[in-house]
């Protein structure tokens, strides 16, 4: 909820001033999710309905999730089925198609949504919009997942200004102007105090658990933490590290 309205907020001010937005995301989970408060802020007239732009694998993730609707959460599917109304369907998300289409789209002053991948921003076509728009301060560039270290989306959430890219093989220097803000709480993985609930739920409980996925020192301190808390054998590996397991 929280992160709806943020994301609520966020697209409210961007909209107010006429500008664009760009959503990097990853094409399962995280795009759907995007897509459902958007809808719902939409139909709610909450923000002004303007066309949002899946670009990337997004529609052919978001079609599995219409052609099997039983699967979704029981509010969808009460939706879905009693409601006759489902949201994955809505005449506000256009598919992006074509390079002529993202072009076209990219080149259009007029107010819109893109969501598009890749989530980390290392490539893919979200970086063509991002390249139209980043020298437009009424613009925005929203982060819904996490940036991990070394990415393009981790640089830019550091802040910095001068992006340089690869335009038809020459090296060019992006000026970043416009609003970037981070959008937590879509994240599809467990945090630090679920991943501890569920050690502590687990019986019997394990003789060792290894930590990966994940910043070096965060792996560290929740082996650390587990290891305190539960007296568990903990792991957090190296990368290229190699553990025998007997």
């Amino acid at each position: 909820h929280e992160a709806s309205a943020q994301l609520r907020e966020t697209l409210t001010r961007t909209l107010a001033r006429k500008g664009r937005i760009i959503i990097p995301v990853f094409a399962v989970g995280r795009s759907q999710e995007v897509m459902l408060v958007i809808e719902d802020l939409m139909r709610a007239e909450q923000i002004p309905e303007v066309p949002v732009y899946l670009d990337g694998m997004i529609f052919e993730a978001t079609a599995i999730h219409t052609a099997y609707p039983e699967y979704l959460n029981s509010s969808l599917r009460t939706q879905i089925f009693q409601m006759g109304e489902n949201p994955f369907l809505s005449k506000i998300f256009k598919r992006v198609d074509s390079q002529e289409m993202r072009q076209r789209i990219a080149g259009d002053p007029d107010p819109c949504i893109v969501l598009a991948t890749a989530g980390m921003m290392n490539g893919g076509p979200v970086m063509e919009y991002f390249k139209s728009w980043a020298s437009d301060p009424a613009s925005s560039l929203i982060f819904v997942g996490y940036q991990a270290e070394g990415t393009m989306g981790r640089k830019i959430q550091r802040g910095w200004k001068s992006i340089p890219m690869n335009e038809r093989g020459n090296q060019i220097t992006v000026e970043v102007k416009l609003n970037i803000e981070t959008c937590d709480g879509f994240s599809g993985h467990s945090d630090r105090m679920q991943l501890m609930n569920y050690v502590d739920n687990l019986d019997p409980k394990p003789e060792r658990i290894i930590i990966g996925h994940g910043e070096e020192f965060k792996c560290a301190d929740l082996a650390s933490s587990i290891y305190k808390k539960f007296g568990i054998e903990t792991r957090a590996p190296m990368n290229l590290e190699t553990i025998r397991l007997k």
